[in-house]
């Protein structure tokens, strides 16, 4: 029989009290109360609505459930969804379209939820508490407008923070390259996102199946951002074998060296993910000029250079050329690339390698024979033993899936090559005569599609016909796009070119033509000149210049084997040959009758004669 207790009531009545087992379970109730409560209060589903996920320009509906979190746009797409031991850590703050939930997740990066109202807080933060054991933070961004600050690398995001409080964040998957641009100053280049946000690979504007991008962007946007840091800072790096009190060595370098390694380990920018396929050393870019590491991975291919590094993806080429050099010694392998490679204010379109014809190679990819034979078939071989520029052909060709672009059979130079020599203003390089195109290289290298040219027009600048070595041709292009001039270009090559343009049927002017026959007279007129050249009437009144030519010079020796005239002379403007020299470099005038030069070479010959 259990003995009863009891506990007094303010009455003096008893009443039986609970044992010690009960009191207990009514305390572990009591307490737990303000959980029950919020499980009370909290359905098993919350749903937002008008909210944009990572700056898509289409809202969708966000859904927070136990199992985790997924978004879906409004006018259909990709769903995107997070699975709830996938998030980490989560952040409120204000942002453009009201307050934005920021998510760290711990394998995708930064997720961004842009929309929720300020009243909208209390529900997310009971849903994470509850669902994911997560408290939300509210953080306020500084706004003072201050540009220096701190910067801090986090796990997945740059964070620029102004007395302890976030100005900006940079997620490190919007990082494309870094650079550095000074001593003491950091290039951060970010992805460019805009055709993927039109839809151009085929997925609607707001799809979410690239993670790691923006869903879309605007026709402007940031591209570049530089950070300039002075100074010095200390570099710990953990010592192997000692003890755990000297576990790490401090050393000293340079603050902008060491923001940019940090950015370049963390963005992985300078180890890719994955394995390379793989590895050229040493290979001499003439555009941009230097000699880079080419690093070959599944996806993208990374350029390393003892200045900058490159990290740009197979995507991005839209043209493969494969172009011989004129000395049979080199090829050039030419990448077109949109959007082009940036390096500070100098954007370069293409890219141009220059490889040795007789330099072989060995190479092993590093790669599975599944791999190789699931996903590249017979466009990649185990193992290259083979020039190098075949090689290194072959890899971009199996890797980027584009087709190599090489000089048109229909062409051949005056002496047996497929390019020709020209210059484009001071630059001079090969111009190479493609099936459906006009390639200039190295620099600046030029594509014309030949189907955008209206007219070539052939021109000649010079003095006499005989002295005309070199030709111009402008290629001018349809509906007032402008026109390119090609100059210097070798007399020979003159039949050859003709035949292509003719065979592809573009319509060509020669202005040489024209330019012969007035020549032609004004050879003729400068020898009927030339017969009165001792009269008066033979040429203009020069003043006191004809009576200086009169007089006798007794010092004067007829028969001196210099040509050149000394600057003292009077007619020095007649002596030697250097208005036939001259006509080779395009100084004289097309016209040349009527000139006092014209008037001047009857003078010469009859000097000669003497």
């Amino acid at each position: 029989m259990a003995l009863r207790q009891y506990q007094a009531k303010p009455n003096g009545a008893k009443v039986p009290r609970p044992p010690a087992a009960r009191r207990n379970a009514t305390s572990e109730k009591s307490e737990k109360l303000p959980h029950l409560q919020l499980l009370a209060n909290l359905s098993t589903m919350e749903s937002f609505d008008n909210i944009y996920l990572d700056l898509s320009k289409q809202p969708g509906k966000c859904k927070l459930a136990e199992s985790g979190l997924g978004w879906r746009p409004s006018g259909g797409g990709d769903t995107f969804t997070l699975d709830s031991s996938n998030i980490g850590h989560a952040q409120w703050s204000r942002a453009a379209k009201g307050y934005e939930l920021k998510i760290l997740s711990r394998s995708s990066g930064v997720i961004q939820l842009d929309g929720f109202d300020q009243e909208d807080f209390e529900r997310l933060s009971k849903a994470f508490k509850i669902w994911y054991g997560i408290n939300v933070e509210s953080r306020e961004h500084a706004i003072r407008g201050w540009n220096w600050g701190k910067a801090e690398f986090t796990k997945a995001e740059l964070s620029f923070n102004v007395q302890n409080r976030p100005a900006f964040e940079v997620p490190y998957s919007e990082i494309s390259n870094t650079n550095l641009a000074g001593k003491n100053e950091v290039a951060v280049e970010f992805a460019l996102s805009a055709d993927q946000a039109n839809g151009a690979d085929g997925q609607p504007a707001g799809s979410t199946k690239n993670r790691g991008r923006k869903a879309a962007a605007g026709p402007d946007e940031l591209v570049e951002m530089r950070f300039y840091i002075p100074g010095t800072a200390t570099k710990k790096e953990k010592a192997e074998g000692d003890e755990e009190e000297n576990e790490e060595e401090a050393e000293e370098q340079n603050a902008a060296n060491l923001f940019y390694e940090t950015l370049m380990d963390k963005a992985e920018i300078g180890d890719v993910a994955g394995d390379t396929f793989a590895t050229f050393l040493d290979v001499l870019h003439l555009t941009p000029r230097g000699r880079f590491d080419i690093d070959m991975y599944e996806s993208s291919f990374r350029l390393r250079g003892k200045t900058y590094d490159y990290k740009i993806q197979y995507s991005a080429i839209k043209k493969f050329f494969l172009l011989p050099k004129n000395d049979d010694t080199h090829t050039l392998i030419v990448l077109g690339l949109d959007p082009p490679l940036r390096q500070g204010q100098t954007r370069y379109p293409f890219l141009v390698m220059q490889l040795k014809l007789d330099e072989e190679i060995s190479l092993e990819l590093n790669m599975t024979e599944d791999l190789l034979k699931s996903k590249y078939g017979d466009k990649l071989q185990a193992h290259y033993e083979e020039p190098i520029h075949q090689v290194v052909t072959k890899i971009f060709r199996g890797l980027a899936g584009k087709k190599v672009i090489m000089p048109s059979k229909d062409f051949t130079s005056h002496h047996g090559h497929h390019g020709v020599k020209c210059s484009i203003k001071a630059n001079e390089g090969s111009l190479y005569f493609l099936d459906k195109s006009l390639m200039f290289v190295p620099k600046p290298a030029t594509y014309i599609q030949l189907e955008n040219v209206a007219v070539v027009t052939m021109s000649r600048v010079g003095g006499a016909v005989s002295a005309s070595r070199t030709f111009d041709i402008a290629v001018t292009l349809k509906g007032g796009l402008g026109e390119h001039q090609f100059s210097n270009i070798n007399r020979e090559e003159q039949q050859p070119l003709e035949e292509f343009f003719k065979a592809k049927g573009i319509r060509i002017k020669n202005e040489m033509l024209e330019e012969s026959s007035t020549l032609l007279k004004a050879a003729l007129n400068n020898e009927d000149m030339g017969e009165s050249s001792d009269e008066d009437g033979g040429r203009a009144d020069r003043g006191s210049a004809d009576e200086d030519e009169e007089s006798v010079d007794e010092d004067f020796n007829a028969s001196s084997e210099s040509d050149v005239a000394e600057e003292y002379d009077s007619a020095h403007e007649s002596s030697g040959d250097s208005d036939e020299e001259m006509a080779d470099a395009g100084d004289d005038d097309e016209g040349g009758a009527g000139s006092d030069g014209d008037d001047a070479r009857p003078k010469k010959k009859s000097k000669t004669g003497n």
